[in-house]
């Protein structure tokens, strides 16, 4: 079951991917960021309230949550920290890079997350999860040659660099994830960390980009704005639920929300156009394949 939540979960970020990129095109990067805190707290508002003071209403379902302290709540705090640092990072290096170049640079965070499953939860890999693995590895530097018939020079171009920053970061919350769900409620930590997260945003807006917002991109609405937060609030469900079953992976779960590059890569071609898509779907295909052999190492 957790590995169905696991491909559930992908094929949900990958429209998160696509709107994030429609929503920063030619627009403000941090209040787009913003207003994604906001909106994903608010779908998660009602249910803190109902815990809190009608807990009967949720009790018995998979909505239903603790009410803890703050020896609890610091956890989720650090949570909050560290996907913000790898948002703030992502949003940048998204608005700036190709789609079809960020997704398959994405996909190769589960390495990050493997490595690290392997010194701290001790996870080990059968052969066909290795071969994933590898793949997904050689995908990587396939991609890296791609880039560079664009102008894109991996090795000295900020924005990939900065897209490189934000999948450490998001490997690191992964395997945070894989802490804190042997002990805390799902509902609770995705509830609590996107509250925390307005409040992390509001210094950031006011000192960062409200004194400079007539000299930079300026901010211009659009309704996939809330799109964003929809997508992202969904897959994260699925995602923290899939962590809660205990015989769940991370090194696993990292490696499948990996193939929503499947979606934001056929959009990315679709709906703006991107080029070298046949060198593009090359790595893409490694991907997949590294895919199936995750599922079949599962199984």
């Amino acid at each position: 079951m957790w590995l169905l939540l696991a491909f559930l979960s992908a094929a949900l970020l990958g429209f998160y991917d696509v709107c994030k990129k429609r929503s920063l095109k030619d627009n403000a990067v941090l209040p787009v960021l913003f207003l994604n805190t906001i909106f994903s707290s608010i779908i998660f508002l009602p249910f803190i309230f109902l815990a809190s003071f009608a807990p009967k209403v949720l009790g018995n379902t998979i909505f239903d949550m603790p009410v803890v302290g703050w020896e609890v709540h610091k956890f989720i705090l650090v949570k909050s920290f560290i996907v913000l640092s790898s948002w703030i990072f992502g949003y940048f290096g998204m608005k700036h890079l190709p789609l079809t170049i960020v997704g398959p640079i994405n996909a190769t965070r589960p390495v990050m997350v493997l490595v690290g499953a392997m010194l701290i939860f001790g996870e080990r890999l059968n052969l066909y999860q290795w071969i994933g693995v590898m793949l997904a590895i050689i995908s990587f530097f396939m991609l890296s040659r791609s880039g560079k018939k664009e102008g894109i020079d991996f090795a000295h171009n900020k924005w990939i660099v900065f897209i490189i920053l934000a999948a450490i970061t998001g490997a690191i919350s992964g395997l945070y994830d894989k802490y804190l769900m042997k002990e805390l409620n799902p509902m609770l930590v995705q509830s609590w960390y996107n509250v925390y997260q307005v409040f992390i945003m509001c210094p950031i807006i006011l000192l960062l980009w409200w004194p400079k917002r007539k000299t930079t991109t300026p901010f211009r609405w659009d309704w996939t704005i809330i799109l964003i937060s929809i997508f992202l609030s969904a897959a994260d469900f699925a995602y923290f639920y899939a962590l809660s079953y205990e015989d769940s992976m991370i090194s696993i779960v990292s490696m499948v929300r990996r193939s929503s590059v499947i979606v934001s890569f056929i959009c990315g071609a679709i709906f703006f156009r991107e080029k070298n898509l046949k060198s593009k779907a090359v790595d893409l295909v490694l991907v997949l394949i590294g895919m199936v052999f995750l599922y079949i190492g599962t199984r």
